[in-house]
């Protein structure tokens, strides 16, 4: 399969640690593509590795037909990839507006304003701390906060780096709703690490689990069942694991 996003045979890490080994991935458009494995398998680094964040050995990364290996990680952001990390995703010591305008500043003043507009549409609950710090929010809205900053550049595609990470159920329940949200209101393509193994089978197109840096498997998601993947967690939990 072709998509907008695609990778062929990377090779990535940090220096000389090589994490990933030969991992092929692609995103097509208006699908979500969930990245699963044991911890340690190399999940963060592909999508670091997509944004530039990791040292390149060998391989291609593919932004709609165009080569992006050589393009630092604020031009892959301009060309519309909206990437959310796992940690560090917010700026604590600015209020949510602010959060959430960071990454427009450079756009007019009426269409900085529509931009916040359609974030606190899709995040209500936001719009009720608007002034307040982000690091006075709870983990939830400080989550939500980094969706709606992604949001607000307009990508045409998000990596969400395990998006539910360190929260209580009730939060994660409510961002898996936001996610859900965005892929039925603004049909993009998301590509989505995540722990939650059941949820995320259920709400993605297909899957792909990572062992070691490799991709192991990569399936529709109807195809496969959440024992099928605990078993295969679980053949290689023993087994030494790369970092990421």
């Amino acid at each position: 399969m072709s998509g907008v996003l695609a990778l062929r045979d990377i090779e990535a890490g940090y220096g000389k640690s090589a994490v990933l080994n030969g991992v092929s991935l692609d995103v097509a458009d208006g699908e979500l593509v969930a990245v699963l494995g044991p911890n340690g398998s190399g999940k963060s680094t592909v999508a670091k590795t997509v944004m530039g964040m990791t040292t390149l050995y060998s391989g291609s990364i593919e932004w709609d037909g165009r080569d992006i290996r050589s393009a630092p990680t604020w031009r892959r952001a301009r060309l519309g990839l909206g990437y959310v990390p796992q940690v560090e995703n917010v700026l604590r010591g600015l209020s949510v507006t602010d959060n959430l305008l960071i990454g427009v500043q450079d756009l007019p003043r009426r269409e900085r304003d529509d931009r916040l507009a359609e974030v606190l549409e899709l995040f209500p609950e936001l719009e009720r701390r608007i002034r307040t710090l982000a690091g006075n929010l709870s983990g939830g809205e400080r989550r939500m906060l980094s969706l709606g900053a992604a949001l607000a550049q307009h990508p045409r595609l998000l990596l969400l780096d395990e998006p539910t990470s360190d929260l209580a159920p009730s939060a994660i329940d409510r961002v898996f709703e936001k996610i859900a949200a965005i892929r039925e209101t603004l049909e993009i393509p998301i590509m989505m690490i995540e722990q939650t193994v059941a949820v995320a089978l259920e709400m993605s197109d297909r899957v792909c689990i990572l062992v070691r840096g490799g991709v192991v498997l990569e399936r529709a998601c109807s195809d496969i069942t959440q024992d099928e993947v605990g078993k295969i967690f679980l053949e290689h939990t023993a087994a030494p694991s790369a970092s990421g």
